[in-house]
């Protein structure tokens, strides 16, 4: 059952469009990863969720609500970790939670979810004193306290040391685990594999791909790359009709081939037939870069075509024109 819904979603500033028919639903208690580079539109697009932005088109639906025209129903339904959050530097941290608590009439106790998120020890540090992991802990926890069915968490990591990503990852998963659906904003590829059941790629404002981690990589161009030297050199004519190569590159007498596990079964009986050894053969999956990256460039390409045949049809309207008027 969808739990927010969100349909051709359109949102500009000063004539800019921001988001273009933005369209996905997120299931209730999946971690759905909105997946983008800067400025794609993904922190509008949730912002619309939260109903802190009015769309100019489309709907927004959380759990049946509309986040501007039933703002306090959806408040009590969602919490927030904004991409950008400060709190007063002297604050201390039981002073926000204790805080953040009267906020709603239902929250829940503020010790163990301190405990929880490994606080317990920092409740009468000040906000100013804290570690960047510890801070977005707080953030966490403050978007937790009133007991949502729906967590949003934007860029939640940027910033944070390796060891502090990770902790806060295996939180997320704790807080999926605990009955909480989770809409989180990223640009980190390993996190968006590693922790989210779907995927929504938001480039130029469009979704360019909604899917799984894996069925986003199984997309990529390049599922498989093989590398090897061989010990004699080899027809490049045969190697680019080996079945599913989508590339073949030659760099130094190194060979580099893009395709599927079908073309690395036949490369091997091709080496095996020609007796030609694969120095430092290497054989790797395809990752969530490389589909990013080839949904992005597609996008790019797209949108480079397109204005190509904008220019086109204009030039050949100014020439009908000047044809008439002759």
């Amino acid at each position: 059952m969808a739990i927010i819904e969100v349909n051709g979603l359109h949102k500009a500033y000063g004539g800019k469009t921001a988001v273009n028919g933005v369209t996905f639903s997120v299931e209730e208690g999946e971690i759905f990863g909105i997946l983008g580079p800067n400025g794609a539109g993904k922190t509008t697009t949730v912002e619309c969720v939260e109903g802190l932005r009015v769309p100019d088109a489309g709907t927004v639906r959380v759990a049946g609500f509309d986040p501007v025209a039933d703002h306090t129903q959806v408040t009590g339904l969602l919490g927030v970790q904004l991409q950008e959050g400060e709190l007063q530097p002297k604050i201390s941290v039981q002073e926000a939670l204790e805080l953040y608590s009267a906020f709603y009439p239902k929250p829940v106790d503020w010790r163990p979810l301190a405990e929880r998120l490994g606080l317990t020890d920092k409740l009468k540090d000040r906000f100013a004193k804290l570690s960047g992991g510890q801070k977005q802990r707080l953030f966490i926890g403050l978007a937790l306290i009133g007991d949502p069915r729906v967590v949003v968490l934007d860029e939640l990591t940027t910033g944070l040391d390796p060891r502090a990503r990770r902790d806060t990852w295996k939180l997320i998963e704790e807080i999926r685990d605990s009955g909480v659906t989770v809409l989180l904003v990223t640009h980190f590829m390993e996190e968006a594999r590693r922790l989210c059941d779907r995927i929504a790629v938001i480039d130029k404002g469009k979704v360019a791909a909604l899917d799984t981690p894996s069925g986003l990589i199984a997309r990529s161009t390049a599922s498989t790359v093989i590398s090897f030297t061989p010990s004699q050199p080899l027809d490049d004519h045969e190697l680019g009709e080996l079945p599913q190569a989508t590339a073949v590159d030659t760099r130094n007498g190194r060979i580099v081939i893009n395709g599927t596990d079908e073309t690395v079964n036949a490369l091997i009986s091709l080496l095996a037939r020609q007796h030609i050894t694969a120095r430092q053969l290497r054989v790797t999956e395809a990752t969530l870069d490389d589909a990013f990256l080839d949904l992005t460039e597609t996008s790019a390409e797209q949108e480079a075509e397109e204005r190509t045949r904008g220019a086109e049809a204009m030039t050949q309207e100014a020439k009908k024109t000047a044809q008439e008027r002759v």
